[in-house]
């Protein structure tokens, strides 16, 4: 039994691998101007890798490549994947399939200091450009920590069910807090509409460079802690039991989280769904042991951001759809299947 489960779940990081190397290549391919594969390795080799091709690859594919398509995948992938890998460590951490960053409150907290950023130009100094991710990731951290707080008020148990409505709640509040500042702009409005909207259009190498350092510590954080998420999923008692400080793994878990869902918003807006959908179809591809959930819905949560993007600005040529509206077309009715078909199950 172990050995059929452990080929499964090589399969499944084959599958994944595959699944997000296709993604990218179609996503850097495919568009108004197509790139031949065999032109996209070529300039990828010679301008990335710096290998001793004999032949010169065209000039504007090279421009069309490495300025506008692959600064846009890559940053698509880590939008992805720290969404999906943040979902699934904080439906692990509350043992419930509704969690994650958005339904916490998390998002919104991130999107209240990306507004603020932008409503009054804020630039900090010596950070410049980390101004927008910096006061992104502070401000999910007081909404997470303001949630549990809340939800310790009202229950002292701080059962999963009083954490998640309280999420919903500042969810709530802070959305119409975001409303309010729209309805108070002037030249500013476009720019905090298109950016909640979500999109990675339009951002360069300077928006990856952004986003990495977060999406590096906050993954690394999430990984280490894979047993005990595996522990906490029991329960708190039984994780303590097993030796878990749960209290300091709860804590490292919310701040990676924040961590990764503050810098996602900052770059790309809110875009929801991919942390709600793809921890569930990883799940049911190699089951509840983080150890392979976290890396496995990172790398799915990556190619599927890439292709949501791919669609986003293919579907309505020349003109672009947020990816933020393709994510929920696909999300919703996918999350919606997955609950029908968990109601079935338990009633059989």
């Amino acid at each position: 039994m172990d050995k059929i489960l452990q080929n499964n779940r090589q399969l499944a990081y084959i599958l994944a691998i595959a699944f997000l190397a296709v993604s990218m290549i179609v996503g850097i391919s495919v568009g108004s101007v197509s790139v031949p594969v065999s032109e996209l390795f070529r300039i990828i080799g010679k301008e990335a890798f710096h290998l001793p091709l004999s032949t010169e690859a065209n000039v504007m594919f090279t421009n069309i490549v490495m300025k506008i398509r692959l600064p846009r995948v890559v940053l698509a992938g880590l939008v992805g994947a720290s969404l999906a890998i943040s979902g699934a460590a904080f439906q692990g951490l509350l043992r419930n399939p509704l969690a994650d960053p958005y339904t916490l409150g998390v998002s919104s907290g991130a999107s209240v200091g990306a507004v603020v950023t932008l409503f009054f130009g804020l630039s900090l100094p010596v950070i410049g450009l980390f101004t927008l991710p910096l006061l992104s990731v502070l401000f999910s951290f007081l909404t997470i920590f303001s949630v549990l707080l809340f939800a310790q008020k009202l229950d002292r148990s701080m059962k999963v069910e009083t954490i998640i409505l309280t999420g919903i709640i500042f969810s709530s509040f802070l959305g119409a807090f975001i409303s309010l500042m729209i309805a108070m702009t002037g030249e500013e409005l476009r720019q905090i509409i298109g950016w909640l909207l979500g999109s990675v259009s339009m951002r360069g190498w300077s928006y990856v460079g952004i986003i990495l350092p977060f999406f590096i510590v906050g993954a690394v954080i999430l990984m280490l802690n894979a047993r005990e998420l595996n522990a906490l999923s029991f329960g708190e008692d039984r994780a303590q039991h097993l030796g878990v400080n749960v209290k300091q793994r709860k804590l490292l878990v919310l701040i990676a989280g924040s961590l990764l869902t503050g810098a996602a918003v900052a770059v790309s807006g809110t875009i929801g769904f991919v942390g709600l959908v793809i921890p569930h179809f990883t799940r049911r591809l190699v089951g509840p042991d983080h150890k392979h959930l976290l890396p496995l819905s990172m790398i799915i949560g990556g190619g599927f951001l890439i292709l949501a993007d791919l669609i986003s600005r293919i579907i309505i040529s020349p003109a672009e759809l947020p990816i933020g509206v393709i994510t929920a077309l696909i999300g919703a009715p996918v999350f919606a299947t997955i609950l029908l078909k968990r109601r079935r199950i338990e009633r059989r």
